[in-house]
């Protein structure tokens, strides 16, 4: 009962703006620029076929992998930092920097170094994904509290010991916050990549039907493209609840 209060709300909302925007595309009457929510559907009907079996397994494909990549390194790269405070000093500025560049202007770069292929996309995913993994899983390692460690080491408990049992469970509550952000922006990322120069994909299809002057065919891949990043949100959201169930209100 509790959830299904939750989602009232959200579900009013978002009822509200499709019923403005409906209206908003019977006034303007402009099909092939502003189609309507129903066209849109419509549409997706329609495609259901060419989208699902060519076109989203190959943007789960990237999205995917390039989320797997990103949080080997992401938190390889937080761990190294936080127990060598000479690699904090090197790294974190650099990935700072990396931020600063816009991921969109390097992309074209990425297609002509790599091709059309799946590689070109799942570095864009990666770049666009890897910061707020490693950010936010370092700087959970740097909470920890300083007397639960030094009650560690008074107990006699070995590095990898006082690691796994204090240190990690420290920062697995910013992990799972950084993850939470990933999620989202891989699929930006692979949308991205595929936009830019690609021979299967959401993003290729979506760029496709806007060559073809098709507004409702444009709209029905961002629709996917929506979805996928909320059910990968969820996932996360379901895995975080396991992980940190002492977190969870009573």
């Amino acid at each position: 009962m509790k959830q299904v209060r939750s989602l009232f709300y959200p579900s009013l909302l978002l009822f509200g703006l499709l019923a403005l925007w409906q209206m908003s595309a019977t006034v303007a009457n402009q099909p092939f620029l502003f189609p309507s929510p129903l066209a849109v559907a419509k549409r997706m009907i329609e495609l259901h076929e060419a989208l699902v079996s060519a076109h989203l397994p190959a943007t789960l494909g990237i999205i995917l992998t390039g989320l797997l990549i990103s949080l080997i390194l992401g938190v390889s790269m937080a761990v190294i930092m936080y127990k060598i405070p000479i690699a904090e000093k090197a790294f974190y500025p650099v990935l700072i920097a990396s931020q600063t560049i816009p991921i969109i202007a390097l992309a074209p770069l990425f297609v002509l170094w790599f091709g059309y292929g799946m590689t070109s996309k799942v570095v864009v995913t990666v770049l666009i994904t890897f910061f707020p993994i490693t950010v936010s899983t370092f700087d959970g390692f740097r909470t920890t509290k300083k007397e639960y460690i030094d009650l560690m080491k008074t107990m006699g408990t070995s590095r990898w010991h006082l690691f796994a049992k204090v240190e990690v469970p420290s920062a697995l509550p910013s992990f799972f916050s950084g993850l939470k952000v990933a999620v989202t922006l891989s699929v930006i990322g692979a949308a991205i990549g595929e936009w830019l120069g690609a021979q299967a994909g959401l993003g290729y299809f979506s760029r496709r039907m806007m060559t073809q002057f098709d507004g409702a065919g444009v709209f029905a891949p961002i629709v996917w493209l929506s979805l996928i990043g909320i059910v990968l949100f969820l996932l996360v959201r379901i895995i975080e609840s396991h992980f940190l169930k002492w977190r969870q209100k009573k």
